[in-house]
């Protein structure tokens, strides 16, 4: 059973896991016995501001993989990735995006991450997705303003995600093995 009780919050979830997988036999012969960078992946707005609800979780070594906004303040991570906004409706969607793709495969690269922790949007969809192939374990948090319909990101993440939250309870209905995870704020 994967769901968790009621009384369960989205970081005591991703607390659990990032723990358990940095102490397993199995992550350390994988991964090296040496502690790995955890990527935070958000775009900028609301899915950035859930994601800084878990900023006790990083260490010095971790990074945050954002678009660059204006009004974006980060003060709980002291390295970030900035990438440009992104957004489907633009004329010049598919050359940004495939843009984004370089962007992440060097970062990938250059940073090494074991885990990386998204809550999207489209932003983040290629480092998760490069990052899988790489054999980094993905971790996705479906929107808070996810109540009763999938995002996009969401359903595009959901059956590469190692560990799948939800917010709310409905939304098991959707992603029908997710982690219930209870609210992010």
């Amino acid at each position: 059973d994967r769901n968790l009780h009621d009384s369960g919050t989205t970081f005591t979830c991703i607390s659990l896991f990032v723990s358990d997988v940095r102490r397993k036999i199995f992550w350390r012969k994988i991964m090296g016995n040496q502690r790995k960078k955890i990527c935070f992946a958000a775009s900028s707005g609301g899915h950035l501001e859930e994601l800084s609800r878990l900023s006790e979780l990083v260490e010095q070594d971790d990074f945050v993989f954002t678009e660059k906004s204006e009004f974006a303040t980060i003060g709980w991570c002291k390295k970030i990735v900035y990438v440009p906004q992104i957004n489907r409706k633009e004329l010049l969607f598919i050359f940004k995006f495939i843009w984004l793709f370089f962007v992440a495969f060097y970062v990938l690269c250059k940073e090494r991450p074991g885990v990386i922790v998204s809550t999207g949007a489209l932003a983040t969809y290629p480092i998760c997705v490069l990052g899988k192939l790489f054999g980094v374990k993905i971790i996705y948090i479906e929107s808070f303003a996810r109540v009763d319909h999938a995002s996009l990101t969401g359903k595009l993440l959901y059956r590469i995600a190692d560990v799948f939250i939800v917010q709310w309870k409905e939304m098991l209905k959707i992603y029908p093995d997710a982690v219930y995870g209870g609210g992010i704020f």
